[in-house]
């Protein structure tokens, strides 16, 4: 044992703490320090669980299909209806909210504000205080939008007259929904509900749904992973950045909205609208994002993720493997960029369906081929760009129909892979607005957050349990 390990400078490879690589290469030693973080969040006995799933032959051929068919799903726009007339199961007297399951009780101050704000809308009560006691009431039925085949941006609040668009997939004949955007500022989605947003949402039912629908009904059909393909060339990440994906459906409605026959000043006011919101096309981003993952559903024992969504008090994703449950975690508050006056303290919790887009491979795991993005969610360009690469890292493959301009056009990483994220503890990024937490104040910021740990370890578990079930793996 006189060999020369003590002679000279230390070769070290750290794992774990960095700040032991700092003092080792402080002191002049040769260090490498390596990314590892315990698996499943350092919860042993999921661990143990988690360590059966890798390369297991059972997920990997499942999510070999239920990759195959997210990758073949072909959404297109193919018209507008209201939500009691187009969303399975949706009833009289039911609203539709973001994310998982939430009572009146235990919604946050964006959400119930929006709820007060449906419930004057479709005229079920007078005044807010009315409103308020019909919500309290019991005579509501609160679901989410996810169980409906529909989602819906900050607190997703759908009532039965709202005008929806309909996307279809072409390939696996399924289909999903959303609502018309309401622009920003004061508006139902942040909670408002003051009597210019409720006059708003009435003329998007009445005059702008029924223009759109005559321009598909005249033109047709728009495919929509073309649109959004071209829209990634031209600076969008198809969540927080639309400009080009808007400014692309308007080129594709105009001419046969004029054609129909509608009403000229009708035509005028729905364009000049739509123009004059930069985010109108999310609706439609997350209405395409939510087919293409719904083909992929019900794959037995796929660990693919085809939901992540938030209600403002949890944050909770869904996996093809383990049916329509819903795994939950506390949602974050998004460290982000605030308006003047506003700062964290302020802020709800994520809220939104719009993390679809990340699930499908857009928003922040397409941050890359819109740089323009960080001045509003906060970073810079190469963290952008950072992002997009390392979230191959938890992801089943790519999407070549979605490339990305900066990383010489390399596809987009797509299909989050629950076990991969426990495994690693990379963690599903997403960039998002930030809401006021009280009712009726509106946007107060924008960031960037991921989705928590918790969500995806229950997911990995439950997987565990299915494949015991089954007699792949040992029962616990």
């Amino acid at each position: 044992m006189s060999g020369g390990l003590l002679k000279g400078a230390p070769a070290v490879l750290n794992l774990g703490v960095g700040a032991f690589a700092e003092a080792i290469g402080a002191a002049g030693g040769s260090v490498v320090d390596i990314d590892w973080r315990p698996p499943a969040g350092g919860a042993r006995e999921a661990g143990t669980e988690l360590a059966a799933l890798v390369n297991h032959p059972r997920i990997e051929a499942a999510n070999r299909e239920a990759f195959g068919r997210f990758l073949a799903a072909e959404p297109r726009v193919t018209g507008i209806g209201s939500a009691i007339d187009v969303l399975p199961g949706m009833g009289a007297r039911t609203v539709l909210h973001a994310g998982a399951p939430v009572a009146w009780e235990a919604m946050c101050g964006p959400m119930r504000g929006a709820v007060l704000g449906a419930i004057l809308f479709e005229g079920w009560a007078d005044d807010l205080d009315g409103a308020l006691s019909l919500a309290e009431s019991g005579a509501i039925a609160f679901d989410p939008c996810h169980h409906h085949r529909a989602v819906g941006p900050m607190s997703g609040i759908t009532s039965p007259s709202m005008p929806m668009w309909i996307v279809e997939n072409a390939d696996g004949g399924n289909a999903a929904f959303s609502g018309l955007n309401e622009g920003l500022g004061k508006v139902l989605r942040f909670g408002a509900n003051r009597p210019e947003v409720i006059e708003r949402l009435r003329w998007m039912r009445d005059g702008l749904a029924g223009v759109l629908a005559r321009a598909l009904g005249e033109g047709g059909p728009i495919e929509l992973k073309p649109l959004i393909a071209q829209a990634l060339h031209m600076g969008d990440e198809a969540h927080n950045r639309n400009a080009a994906a808007t400014s692309l459906l308007i080129k594709r409605l105009v001419p046969p909205a004029l054609r129909s026959g509608a009403d000229p000043e009708s035509v005028a006011r729905a364009f000049a609208f739509m123009a004059g919101n930069d985010h109108f096309f999310i609706n439609l981003s997350m209405a395409a994002c939510k087919a293409m993952l719904d083909a992929a559903r019900g794959v037995p024992f796929s660990s693919m993720v085809t939901a992540m969504a938030r209600n403002g008090v949890e944050f909770g994703i869904r996996t093809s493997g383990t049916g329509d449950r819903w795994f939950t975690a506390p949602a974050p508050v998004v460290d982000g960029l605030y308006f003047s006056g506003f700062g964290k303290e302020d802020a709800a919790r994520d809220i939104g369906d719009s993390a679809i887009t990340e699930t499908a491979g857009l928003g922040g795991f397409a941050m890359a081929a819109a740089p323009a993005i960080v001045r509003f969610v906060g970073g810079s360009a190469s963290e952008a760009i950072a992002a997009s690469r390392e979230m191959r890292r938890i992801t089943i493959g790519e999407n070549p129909a979605f490339t990305l301009p900066i990383l010489d056009f390399a596809a987009a990483p797509a299909g989050i892979d629950a076990r991969k994220v426990a495994d690693g503890g990379v963690l599903p990024i997403v960039n998002t607005g930030i809401a006021h937490r009280e009712a009726g104040v509106g946007q107060i910021g924008a960031g960037i957050t991921a989705a928590p740990m918790g969500c995806f370890v229950q997911a990995v578990r439950a997987l565990y349990r299915e494949l015991a079930a089954a007699g792949e793996v040992p029962a616990a």
